[in-house]
């Protein structure tokens, strides 16, 4: 391990630590699994990146285990920035904004309205900050856009609350940098044809790079277009079938960076990322719908889809007791007025609680616009037509404006937080925690989902992006009971089996990593994983970037790096 450090250290000019105190701070993420790494490097520029690339393809065959993981801020929920060789922490040194331009330009039918360029290791939240102030934003942000950074939503594809109206990441990339296999950095964007077969006949590695998978994507067009997920959203696997897009009457586009986005460090080492933005919206109203049953669920939704809304964002009756059960916990969040208007805010729901009791869902429907007559035009029509069906979906509705959405919209982002905090003795266990299906069969799938996690007498509680079908369900579990390993596989396995039998994604935002990697096989055909090995193959043919990702993972390995705690010892006195 010294030696490595060493010699490491001795080709770049930024930092390298291997005590076991740094290990163990590296050897987590925000996942269920712990992995001892052999050492951190924290580059100070892309120069460093190159000469660490190239260190290690040149040191593999002598030493097959050596490997490198990017990492930014460590909050993968899937296992996808710890490994077990050298861990590449990005925001040291590589953070901050570099360029920012005005343009105006329509990309993957989205209206952009300017660019930002930064570093890999930028917090989200400082992007925002300076693109507000533009008055634009960069709008497939997560829920943990406090605490992310920008290159780990790249590579993990990052979507939101407000992916119904925008997409995902791979949407708004411009171009990247980005070190591949033989150490050298690369900038990436889209092709035209002309330009593509310029590339491709470069007497290099990148020539070699962009000739090999235009082959494979072209040769294979009917396997891939066949595995393309038939949802709104989508982080598994490579995709393939995003790689090249055509309009009428225009020319073929090849975009590498919609492959290398949410590839999840597998293919390169990003070193730059240049994303678009999108004009910050003026006007918002918000239509909550409460849901007594969940038998008419896929219609209401099918209701708002029409109208465009922004985000369909929802929560459970689980969710609702916490928030009025653990009241006391935003009271800490507020002075004395602040707490009396909220509370003063809530007596209609309660009302309507007394009469019927809780709902079993929770939908925000949000709409914004430029013009405020037309956001007030849409939620007024979407009230007028689900209050036609009140009695027959059994459901109630509201209307709000921003400033009064703010109840329901802490509930939906503080629950889980709640159960986590008073639930005592047992931990985050994220393993099925963003299942997609399509919003039209969610009146059959939910029941089934509920029944599968109480068989299992799981706590839990469900939130997520209802217009897109996609539920974010992170049980808590006890990492010192032994049989917890099990019923994490076993859980996996029938949650899986039902997402198969809806045709869904066993991942729409969080991506593969260690957790999910195993389970392509429950998405895609033995061709289609082995189109993505090939592609593996192609950009990384030593296996150097993020091992066991995407491919080459198995159960065996998940099982034995989930953690499992320590029981805590009684002594007699």
């Amino acid at each position: 391990m010294l030696d490595l450090a060493k010699q490491i250290k001795d080709i770049i000019d930024g930092d390298v630590e291997s005590s076991n105190e740094t290990l163990e701070i590296y050897s987590r993420d925000a996942s269920i699994f712990k992995v001892m790494p052999e050492l951190i490097v924290y580059p100070k520029h892309s120069e460093d990146v190159k000469r660490i690339v190239h260190f290690v393809a040149r040191s593999k065959p002598a030493n097959p285990n050596l490997s490198i993981t990017a990492r930014c801020a460590g909050t993968c929920m899937s296992g996808g920035a710890i490994n077990d060789s050298i861990i590449l922490d990005f925001t040291k040194y590589m953070h901050g904004i570099s360029d920012f331009a005005v343009e105006s330009i329509e990309h993957y039918g989205i209206k952009m309205s300017g660019s930002v360029t930064m570093l890999p290791g930028t917090y989200y939240r400082d992007v925002e900050k300076f693109t507000l102030e533009k008055n634009m934003l960069m709008p497939t942000y997560t829920a943990s856009k406090e605490i992310c950074a920008v290159g780990g939503m790249v590579a993990n594809n990052a979507g939101g609350e407000k992916t119904l109206r925008y997409g995902k990441m791979e949407n708004f990339i411009k171009s990247l940098k980005i070190v591949f296999r033989d150490g050298n950095e690369y900038e990436i964007k889209p092709l035209t044809k002309v330009e593509l077969e310029t590339k491709c006949k470069l007497d290099d590695m990148e020539g070699e790079l962009y000739t090999d998978i235009y082959r494979l994507v072209t040769e294979n067009v009917t396997e891939i277009n066949q595995a393309k997920p038939k949802v709104s959203k989508n982080s598994a696997g490579y995709y393939l079938w995003n790689l090249i897009s055509k309009k009428e009457s225009e020319d073929e586009i090849f975009d590498l960076c919609r492959l290398v986005v949410g590839s999840q460090g597998t293919l390169g080492i990003i070193t730059e990322i240049t994303w678009y933005l999108v004009p910050l919206q003026k006007y918002k109203m918000i239509h909550v719908t409460f849901l007594k049953d969940l038998s008419k669920i896929d219609e209401v939704i099918e209701t708002i889809l029409p109208l465009e809304p922004e985000s369909v964002e929802s929560y459970d009756d689980d969710s609702l007791s916490l928030a009025i059960k653990f009241f006391p916990d935003f009271i800490r969040q507020m002075n004395i007025f602040e707490f009396i208007k909220l509370g003063l805010s809530f007596i209609p729901e309660v009302l309507m609680m007394l009469r019927g009791g809780l709902p079993k869902l929770v939908l925000i429907t949000e709409f914004t616009s430029q013009d405020e007559n037309e956001c007030l035009e849409k939620v007024t029509k979407l009230d007028t037509v689900l209050k036609k069906f009140t009695k027959e979906y059994n459901i109630q509705t509201r209307i709000t404006n921003a400033k009064g959405g703010e109840k329901y919209w802490r509930i939906r982002r503080e629950s889980f937080n709640l159960l986590r905090k008073h639930v005592k003795g047992k931990h985050t266990a994220p393993f099925i925690d963003d299942i997609c299906v399509s919003p039209h069969a969610l009146a059959e799938f939910l029941p089934k989902l509920n029944k599968i996690l109480k068989d299992y007498k799981l706590v839990y509680t469900i939130a997520g992006h209802a217009g897109d079908g996609n539920f974010h369900i992170i049980p808590l579990m006890d990492f010192k009971d032994p049989k917890t390993r099990d019923t994490i596989l076993a859980v996996s396995d029938k949650v899986y089996d039902l997402v198969r039998e809806y045709k869904g994604s066993i991942t729409a935002e969080h991506n593969d990593g260690l957790i999910r990697t195993p389970y392509l096989d429950e998405m895609f055909t033995a061709k289609t994983l082995a189109l993505f090995k090939e592609t593996k193959e192609i950009f990384d043919p030593l296996y150097i970037f993020n091992p066991r990702k995407k491919v080459g993972a198995d159960k065996q390995y998940l099982y034995d790096h989930i953690i499992l705690e320590k029981p805590t010892q009684k002594h007699n006195s």
